[in-house]
């Protein structure tokens, strides 16, 4: 099936890995190993998850002032632009870190999906919406991500999933995946290859 979308993962996709879970849990308060951070964080008191958001800000701001893009994300960008294929973000952080992304490293997003709009990845809720406001199938949209949930939310939705291999921790996941790729622009042969 032809690809007419794609959505991509935000913080170790379109650009190099950053941000330190485990680092961020522990600043938190929580053990490094605690479950994953925004499910965590629901199970807190108001203050706690105020004082939590508060942190988590902070390493996010970082995220955004020391971000590089991966390779071949800006070429990767470009192509997609001249192809008119729609770009979607799907992350777990903020529209607001979203845009600050997108200013910074000139890109365009034709729509973003992120942590307040309603379930998060692993469930396929970002996938769906944003097919459906680009008006194609799951079916017919890669999801590109460097995470487990990214691949989870890809299947769950009926969606073409690649993994974006940036560390030996992400080959973990591999098993999951459609497609595995090191270089962003290495999504252009996936598409071709679809027509």
């Amino acid at each position: 099936m032809k690809i007419k979308a794609v959505i991509f993962d935000l913080d170790g996709t379109i650009t190099e890995p950053y941000l330190d879970f485990d680092k961020i849990r522990e600043d938190i308060g929580l053990a490094r190993d605690a479950g994953p951070l925004l499910e965590e964080m629901d199970k807190m008191s108001v203050t706690e998850r105020k004082k939590a958001e508060e942190i988590l800000y902070k390493h996010e701001q970082c995220a955004i002032e020391y971000s590089v893009l991966n390779r071949g994300a800006a070429e990767t960008f470009d192509k997609l632009g001249e192809m008119k294929i729609p770009v979607g973000i799907l992350t777990r952080n903020t529209r607001l870190n979203a845009c600050a992304i997108a200013e910074k490293h000139n890109l365009k997003f034709d729509a973003i999906v992120d942590r307040s709009d309603g379930p998060v990845k692993p469930h396929p809720f970002g996938v769906e919406k944003l097919c459906s406001q680009f008006k194609v199938l799951p079916g017919e949209t890669i999801v590109v991500g460097d995470y487990l949930f990214d691949l989870q939310c890809a299947k769950a939705a009926g969606a073409v999933a690649v993994l974006m291999k940036n560390s030996d921790k992400s080959m973990l996941f591999s098993s999951f995946a459609d497609f595995t790729i090191d270089n962003l622009i290495q999504l252009l042969d996936i598409i071709d290859s679809t027509k």
